[in-house]
């Protein structure tokens, strides 16, 4: 919504005439003052500076133009006066833009929602800040929603560019044009000097997420080289102090670290196309903030490539967040007319604490980026996957008795993992060779998903299509069609190297042959995976490809869902590495880590429900001893930490024992009885200390609520301290049990505690949220899982 000063409050999204006047005294002290007012002459056209004729002085060779020299101006005066204020509100937050009568709009908040009946000139006057010394003597905001290079601007520009000559590097867009809809505002905006155009589109969801994204058109005769243009700039108060960057490796995605940002700038960059190092994500909080109270902002980037992201602590205090990719050189030039449209930035704002921002975005996500068969999520299957149970030893009849031992499990979807293909017997060979082993399967695949849904369940199957043994019918074909540069060493890594999937030819011939085996196979999900960062990833004329790659693997998901409207897709990258909004706006789950050790997982599956809904993430319930790491935990606290996200199972269930199976079925049964609930609820990240864990999922009429307590590491206190329940209704009761099959553990447990895991305890939301639950001593890698319903 805009807001205009009362002087213009007829017009509707046109300038403001000057609210002031400049008054410049000429001559003597006391004598005749000259008044001027600016005046707009035209709706978004800059108002005429007091001076702007311009002189020609003659030279010898040629006569000079010489560029017209505004006059001082503080904040407020005249040409400096602003035009517009546009709001957009949710819910629980607001953002604020203030237009001035010269470049991009002023962002003046976004955080906590505003009232609605604030006035326009209220916030101006509150805006107008002082001149610093030494600073320009026109005066500038000092954020704007995309800071460009010069301008009196010296904090990190959103855009860089320039002419192959190195000219029209700075910019200063003019606003031509702003749209208002519901939530949603696009900002139009020119530099006619340079000739770029430039699109801001603004939109506030209902689930308090603010999204914005950036074209950017060249208008010129001459091609335009772009090293940055950011999708999101995001303002954050002066009070915050600190800011949590994500980072990570292979088997520790998602990591979190709390910086202090005193002065200056902290960056996180990521250019491997993967988010191993650094998932595309940063929060910041206020003092005190946790779990559930205090003020955070996050942001995130919907992007599967290299990305950038930066908090810069400004002149004033504040901060400014951005978000975007990071470009390699020379990978875009935008030829005359042509336009750089960059992936959703995404903020969320929350005065409840950590939780809070995520359930905006796991609210966003399922309403606005997820793309679900038939429009709608249907429950997440219960998965069992072949690799940790086989790795590349597959053997058909064995296969057969695995499905059969799923089934009494109750997997309801069963997916075959790498080495079903031509010679891969190991990871050194035959990737890309997309056909059924015959010495494997004689018959084809099509006998096992047949066996598969015999047994009421899905069939789903391993890929890796954007990657290529060098030892392989397919490069020995077309070794072309690899991603490299010419003349310089092929690089491998796990053995392999990069299809340039950007070529149409290659991207053709891995939609036929995978569209191929889903029709004749009869596939209902996929397991995509890709295993490498991209180094060195030139195509055929040696040009940097990263960024075309993305956008060539959206598309050849969008048209493998085309042509298979019911397929569901996973993104596995070596696990968490690309585990983006990006890739979920294409596919339907994350692989969240190669890691499923339980213990390592509480954390990584807690970075990760930062920014993404649980029930596209992949828990597991892996063998013991861990592949990873090698440790050994109960079933108990595999399957408590695993209930959440979208369950799978990955061992060899031949090998279980008679009382795992039993065990096994019971938590299974869990899962699915809950799921509705975990995959819809509202998260609740409760108490966390260096040994434990409280998080859980809360119905939205706050009727009901699970919770994983986790005992992470030994305690230091003699006793369990209460474990304090968030989320709940402090004027409701609820009954609180731990369900089958679950066992209590302890010291001579309580009467309480006996009950908590017989029939229940009844307990107001008020005692559990303040006061707490007494709970039996928990010991290092053990865990609860707590149900409580409203009575």
């Amino acid at each position: 919504m805009s807001s205009e000063t009362p002087k213009n409050s007829s017009r509707k999204k046109t300038l403001l005439t000057s609210r002031r006047t400049i008054c410049k005294a000429a001559g003597l002290a006391g004598g005749a003052l000259l008044v001027s007012t600016a005046k707009a002459s035209s709706p978004h056209e800059p108002a005429s500076p007091l001076s702007q004729d311009t002189k020609t002085v003659a030279s010898p060779s040629r006569s000079m133009s010489l560029p017209a020299i505004p006059a001082r101006m503080a904040a407020g005066d005249a040409d400096s006066a602003p035009r517009s204020m546009y709001r957009l509100d949710s819910l629980a937050a607001t953002l604020v833009l203030i237009e001035w009568q010269e470049g991009l709009p002023e962002i003046a908040h976004w955080g906590a929602r505003l009232p609605q009946n604030i006035h326009a000139e209220d916030v101006f006057t509150a805006r107008e800040a002082d001149t610093a010394q030494n600073a320009t003597d026109q005066w500038k905001p000092l954020i704007t929603l995309l800071d460009t290079i010069g301008d009196w601007r010296f904090d990190q520009p959103g855009l860089i560019a320039h002419r192959p000559d190195g000219t029209d590097w700075t910019a200063n867009f003019s606003v031509k044009t702003i749209e208002e809809k519901p939530r949603r505002l696009s900002i139009h905006a020119e530099d006619t000097i340079i000739n770029l155009k430039l699109v801001i589109e603004l939109t506030l969801s209902e689930q308090n997420v603010l999204t914005m994204s950036s074209c950017l058109t060249n208008t010129g005769p001459e091609p335009l080289e772009v090293a940055r243009l950011v999708s999101g700039t995001f303002l954050v108060p002066d009070r915050v102090q600190s800011i949590r960057v994500m980072h990570g490796a292979w088997t520790k995605e998602f990591d979190v670290s709390s910086m202090t940002l005193a002065q200056a700038e902290i960056v996180t960059e990521s250019r491997r196309n993967r988010t191993h190092d650094h998932f595309p994500g940063m929060i910041a909080a206020t003092a005190g903030a946790n779990g559930t109270s205090g003020e955070v902002w996050s942001m995130q980037l919907g992007w599967s490539g290299s990305h950038r992201m930066s908090a810069q602590r400004l002149e004033d205090g504040r901060i400014r967040f951005c978000a975007g990719e990071w470009l390699y050189p020379g990978e875009v030039s935008l030829q005359s007319g042509e336009s750089l449209q960059t992936p959703p930035a995404y903020a969320a704002y929350s005065n409840e604490g950590f939780s809070g921002c995520a359930r905006a975005f796991h609210a966003h996500a399922r309403k606005h980026v997820l793309v679900w068969p038939n429009k709608s999520m249907s429950p997440r299957p219960v998965i069992l996957n072949s690799w940790e149970g086989n790795g590349f030893n597959l053997n058909e009849p064995h296969l057969f008795r695995q499905i059969e031992a799923a089934a009494k499990l109750g997997v309801e979807r069963f997916v075959l993992d790498d080495g079903w293909f031509g010679s891969r017997r190991d990871d050194s060979r035959g990737l890309g060779d997309w056909n059924i082993a015959p010495d494997i399967f004689p018959r084809g695949l099509k006998p096992l998903a047949d066996h598969a849904h015999q047994h009421a369940m899905q069939f789903g199957l391993w890929f890796e299509p954007e990657m290529v043994n060098p030892e392989s019918e397919l490069y020995r074909a077309h070794p072309d069609w690899v991603l490299a540069v010419r003349g310089r060493p092929l690089r491998t890594s796990r053995y392999q190297v990069v299809l340039d999937i950007s070529r149409p030819d290659v991207c053709d011939y891995l939609f036929s042959a995978v569209s191929q085996l889903v029709s004749s196979v009869g596939i209902d999900y996929i397991k995509w995976d890709f295993n490498r960062d991209l180094v060195e990833a030139a195509d055929a004329h040696g040009r940097a490809a990263y960024r075309r790659q993305v956008l060539a693997l959206y598309t050849l998901w969008d048209r493998l869902h085309a042509a298979h409207p019911t397929l569901e897709i996973e993104s596995c990258a070596s696990g968490g590495g690309r585990a983006d909004w990006g890739a979920l706006a294409h596919t339907q789950r994350i692989w969240t880590s190669d890691n499923t050790d339980a213990l390592d997982r509480l954390r990584i599956q807690g970075g990760a429900w930062q920014f993404l809904p649980p029930e596209v993430t992949g828990t597991h319930i892996s063998a013991v001893p861990n592949g990873i790491t090698g440790r050994v935990f109960t079933l108990q606290f595999r399957a408590a930490v695993a209930l959440f996200g979208h369950l799978g199972i990955e061992l060899d269930p031949l090998e279980l024992s008679a009382d795992e199976r039993e065990e096994l079925v019971l938590w299974v049964n869990l899962h699915k009885r809950l799921r509705g609930l975990l995959h819809s609820g509202d998260a609740q990240f409760g108490e966390e200390t260096s040994d434990r864990v409280v998080r859980g999922v809360t119905a939205q009429d706050r009727s009901a609520a699970i919770f994983l307590i986790a005992q992470s590491d030994a305690g230091k206190a003699r006793s369990a301290a209460p474990v304090r329940l968030p989320g709940l209704d402090p004027n409701r009761r609820y009954r609180v049990i731990a369900p089958t099959p679950q066992k209590l553990t302890g010291n001579n447990p309580s009467a309480a505690n006996r009950a908590l895991f017989e029939k229940g305890i009844v307990v107001s939301g008020a005692v559990l949220q303040e006061m707490g639950l007494t709970l039996p001593r928990l010991y290092p890698a053990q865990a609860f899982i707590l149900e409580c319903q409203a009575i």
